[in-house]
């Protein structure tokens, strides 16, 4: 299944720290040749400080070859630049820390570095070496030092280029240390950064317009955002919540329509508990509507069998050509280093969309067919459609008939005004929306200005 893997088409949009688990997962998961795979992690490597890693890949990759000169040149380099930059930083930090200093900073940033100028002759340039200390100890792998000192460094600075670059080190060490819940806070922080960018914000020597560059980083954002998404116990009505607005919709199908695949199975995998009556948003209701409707346009772009399962049964409605793709998609699922844990409950949620769709065009179902159209044997099918029966809200509607061995649907018509409310549903949102987006709308600048700076996987 290596012609779905995403993961050269996911590396480009992260930080090479962040690549190197996703190139261990294709070790294990054996897609690609094992050389090949610790080639690409040794290319990497070499461009860190992590040079003790980078030696042990070379060895792997030549065992019959001299370790390189250039190693022992960089590992002198690397602990002389980080004695200098410890006492630099240490200095800082015996100021910030002290309780008396802590007391008297403020809100306001200006205020707190007069202070300290006034006070213990500490400048901004000064400040900047948390900055600088925060990135090194970030490139040989110490992510949770990395993260202490660039949050002490964003604290103080008032360097707003800077203040960002610090903000994505700060959530590339989170994610890499797996402080889900700190790392979902810092995620929400910076994308409220880069959406509050206005473009005379984000004017700086860049050759590139702001609207293209603020593009850039939600396309980086939302490659990032997806170690949270997938790690984080709300994470996936958070992703819903978060990619079908608007702004990063729309992103996505300009930028990156392979994170359709995650969309989809996100959907897929909140659709059963907000079909039971679990509070949920409108949104994430009704994500498997939409997405659908995405899919279908996006199609030219990109699909795959999680998203061609989804097109199958809620499109074409061929539930033989779903069964096969959720055969194809379960096996994606299990392979992707994203969804690979979810592999079960991802089944486990396409079967109760396989059975709900059925069941709304059919109105008696021999239990035995949809056994099959479920790949499962017709002891286990049945056993699983009480237990979905049970849990779910077709339990108002279905009645099992063990005798014969079918499913009786009683389904009560749908008012037309109930039907009128389904149909205008969001139309209010996506106008006050349309609305917000043309009178926000960039205007053309009369004369050429210097153009912004794309801060993208700033460390």
């Amino acid at each position: 299944m290596a012609e779905y893997d995403l993961s050269k088409t996911i590396i480009p949009y992260l930080d090479r720290h962040l690549a190197f688990p996703l190139l261990a997962h294709l070790v294990e998961t054996s897609l690609f040749p094992v050389e090949q795979v610790q080639a690409a992690q040794y290319e990497l490597a070499k461009g860190t400080n992590m040079l003790d890693y980078a030696v042990s890949l070379f060895e792997q990759l030549h065992p019959d070859e001299e370790i390189p000169e250039e190693f022992s040149g960089k590992r002198e380099k690397a602990v002389s630049t980080n004695e200098r930059l410890q006492l630099e930083a240490q200095a800082v930090l015996d100021v910030i820390e002290n309780p008396d200093v802590a007391q008297a900073l403020r809100q306001d940033k200006n205020q707190n570095l007069q202070y300290l100028k006034d006070n213990y002759n500490l400048t901004l340039e000064q400040i900047t070496v948390l900055y600088n200390f925060g990135q090194f100890q970030y490139t040989y792998g110490n992510y949770s030092g990395a993260a202490d000192y660039l949050y002490h460094f964003r604290v103080l600075s008032t360097d707003n280029d800077l203040n960002t670059s610090a903000h994505w080190g700060k959530l590339a060490s989170d994610i890499l240390t797996g402080k889900w819940e700190t790392a979902l806070e810092e995620l929400n922080t910076l994308r409220d950064v880069v959406d509050s960018r206005s473009p005379a914000t984000l004017l700086t020597a860049s050759a590139e317009p702001a609207a293209l560059t603020q593009l850039h980083s939600r396309t980086w954002l939302v490659h990032w955002s997806l170690f949270v998404y997938f790690n984080h116990p709300q994470g996936r009505t958070l992703l819903l919540e978060t990619f079908l607005s608007p702004t990063y919709l729309n992103t996505i199908q300009t930028s990156c329509p392979w994170i359709l695949r995650y969309i989809a199975t996100a959907a897929i995998l909140s659709r059963k508990s907000a079909a039971g009556g679990t509070a949920a948003s409108s949104r994430v209701r009704h994500s498997i509507r939409e997405i659908v409707k995405v899919i279908q346009t996006e199609e030219y772009q990109y699909q795959d069998p999680v998203t061609s399962f989804l097109k199958e049964l809620y499109v074409e409605f061929d539930f033989e050509a779903a069964q096969r793709e959720l055969t194809l998609a379960d096996r994606v699922v299990g392979d992707d280093f994203f969804l690979g844990e979810f592999r079960e409950e991802f089944l486990d949620n396409a079967r109760y969309l396989i059975s709900e769709a059925y069941c709304r065009i059919h109105q008696r179902i021999d239990i035995g067919d949809l056994s099959e159209r479920l790949n499962l044997s017709r002891d286990e099918g049945e056993k699983w459609i009480v237990n979905l029966i049970r849990e779910t809200r077709m339990g108002a509607e279905a009645k099992i008939d063990l005798e014969k061995n079918v499913i009786e649907i009683h389904r009560s018509a749908l008012p037309v005004y109930q039907s009128v409310i389904e149909k205008t549903r969001g139309l209010a949102f996506r106008t006050q929306a349309l609305g917000t987006g043309m009178l926000h709308s960039p205007q053309q600048p009369q004369q050429s200005q210097p153009q912004p700076a794309v801060v993208e996987g700033a460390l």
